[in-house]
């Protein structure tokens, strides 16, 4: 059985917290969206909201969407006024949208609180709306704003709330769980009671849908929960973005449902689009990915206990519920303190380095990752320094592009005069063949050391010129610990194939950070394929 999928990002999604989208950003989002298998793809409110009617507007000249149904969202014609004459609903119907998303009232306290209007007439405001609007040939849909509250306050207002929109000619009536509270049972429970109450009003199998909020942290449960009950429509958003906690995260409901479940929902095809979908969607909304974001994350199949590593050289799935490939993820191998032996093997697997039949250096390496770990280290997200260590180990020898001889940095400020703090800094290095001294200048020490650094070895190693520093993170760890380290710091760097991490550890931020960044460009000229000069025939 085929459950629709209807995506609100671009509306609901929009009122989180830090998330502010231009008519560019969700022009961008529109073909990601699509591509997750979307049925529908909500593009806002026109006629309330000036960007959404600019989007809309925009569309009416160039849609890109070759599946997906551009849906417009509004609400139901004023509590006295005719849905004809209402200046809202003339602007859906200006949007040009074919399929039309109307909420409604559906709790009787909010009728006549916030409303300030009585049942009946928010009766003749659902059926005049969703009429007028068929009449003038597009599909409706009913968003019923507090369903299963109102539903425990009077079943029998809310069902006949339900039951207007359906026989006026709604495609489909959307349960709305808009303050997110519910828990599952209860979602179980009120949809079969509505199914049978429906009947009454001669409403037989009735088009139900399922809009979550997840204030509970129930919200992905709860869409199931409604799917199970009878619901044939969900909505939610990608990353589960949303107003306060946010809604139900389509990408993970959408998941269970096409892996875990006989319901037809979206092709294995944009199941793999899955994680490219996710962050291409937080990269647009100017959002850190969620590392623990089920399915989709970076960490959802990063594995760090060595228990179960063993495990997985056996077999990976006796750690993992899905094959990670299936939703365009990936399996990591995490090395750590905790790390043992297999950990080790399947991490360096992922580097094309084959440790099974060198049991030696394997403990070797194993040995050094958990006294690096003790000292302050952490390869969790440090894969290049992690490889480069496998390297030496492997080599008897430090990968060597250069040779370090000295280093320093200054900082001069004039008091009293904000903005003349300058940091200089000062390399000198063996490279090529010669000693090489260069001196840079920048925002910080890190940045001057940086700025120097380049300066001094793109001469020797014109590859650099396509590397560079791209974040810089600074952790103080506990000196209560027992270990000498004082401060450690990760860096990312970046070139035209990807980015990777380095770790560095020492007595102070300055100290760490050279470790972290020298270790950064060896790597970086590691990938890049080139050969230490000095070997060069």
């Amino acid at each position: 059985m085929k459950i629709f999928v209807y995506d609100t990002t671009l509306r609901d999604g929009a009122q989180q917290e830090g998330i502010n989208l231009s008519v560019a950003d969700k022009l961008a989002m529109l073909p990601h969206i699509e591509a997750m298998g979307a049925d529908y793809i909500e593009g806002g409110w026109p006629g309330a909201i000036p960007r959404d009617t600019e989007f809309f507007n925009a569309l009416k000249e160039n849609n890109p969407l070759e599946h997906a149904t551009l849906t417009a969202f509004g609400s139901t014609t004023k509590a006295g006024v005719p849905a004809s004459t209402d200046g809202q609903v003339a602007a859906l119907l200006d949007s040009g949208a074919h399929v039309i998303c109307l909420v409604a009232k559906s709790d009787i306290r909010h009728v006549e609180q916030a409303l300030r209007t009585d049942g009946e007439e928010n009766l003749r405001m659902v059926r005049d709306t969703v009429t007028y609007l068929r009449e003038q040939g597009r599909e409706v849909m009913v968003d019923l704003e507090h369903f299963f509250d109102g539903f425990i306050a009077d079943p029998d207002y809310t069902t006949s709330v339900v039951a207007e929109a359906l026989n006026a000619g709604a495609s489909w009536a959307v349960l709305c769980d808009t303050n997110g509270g519910s828990l599952p049972s209860t979602i179980t429970r009120i949809v079969s009671d509505l199914t049978a109450r429906l009947e009454r009003y001669g409403v037989v199998n009735p088009p139900l849908g399922i809009h979550a909020h997840d204030d509970g942290g129930c919200a992905v449960a709860n869409t199931l929960a409604g799917v199970d009950a009878g619901c044939r429509q969900i909505q939610g958003t990608i990353n589960g973005y949303g107003e306060r906690t946010g809604n139900a995260n389509l990408l993970t409901a959408v998941a269970n449902l096409a892996l875990k479940t006989d319901y037809g929902t979206v092709s294995p095809e944009q199941l793999a689009d899955f994680s490219s979908v996710s962050h291409a969607i937080a990269e647009l909304t100017n959002m850190a990915p969620q590392m623990r974001q089920p399915y989709v994350g970076n960490s959802s199949f990063a594995h760090k206990a060595g228990l179960h590593a063993s495990a997985i050289r056996v077999d990976p799935n006796l750690y993992q519920h899905i094959d990670p490939e299936r939703v365009g993820n990936v399996m990591r191998m995490l090395v750590s303190d905790m790390a043992g032996r297999s950990s080790v093997e399947l991490k360096a697997r992922e580097f094309d380095i084959d440790l099974s039949e060198r049991k030696d250096e394997l403990g070797e390496i194993t040995r050094r990752v958990k006294e690096a770990e003790a000292q302050g280290y952490t390869y969790d997200a440090a894969d290049a320094s992690f490889e480069l260590l496998v390297r030496e180990v492997l080599d008897g020898q430090r990968l060597a592009f250069f040779e370090v001889e000295q280093w320093s940095t200054d900082i001069t400020s004039k008091p009293g005069e904000p903005g003349t703090t300058v940091s200089e800094a000062r390399v000198k290095l063996h490279a090529g063949g010669q000693r090489l001294m260069r001196m840079g200048e920048g925002v910080g020490p890190v940045h001057a050391l940086d700025e120097a650094l380049r300066a001094a070895l793109t001469p020797v190693y014109d590859d650099l010129e396509a590397m560079a520093l791209m974040d810089f993170k600074v952790r103080i760890l506990d000196s209560s610990s027992g270990t000498q380290a004082v401060t450690r710091v990760m860096i990312t760097m970046q070139d035209s194939d990807g980015t990777w991490t380095t770790v560095g550890v020492g007595d102070d931020v300055i100290e760490a950070s050279w470790e972290a960044l020298t270790d950064g460009y060896v790597y970086g000229l590691l990938r890049s394929g080139q050969t230490p000069v000095a070997e060069q025939s």
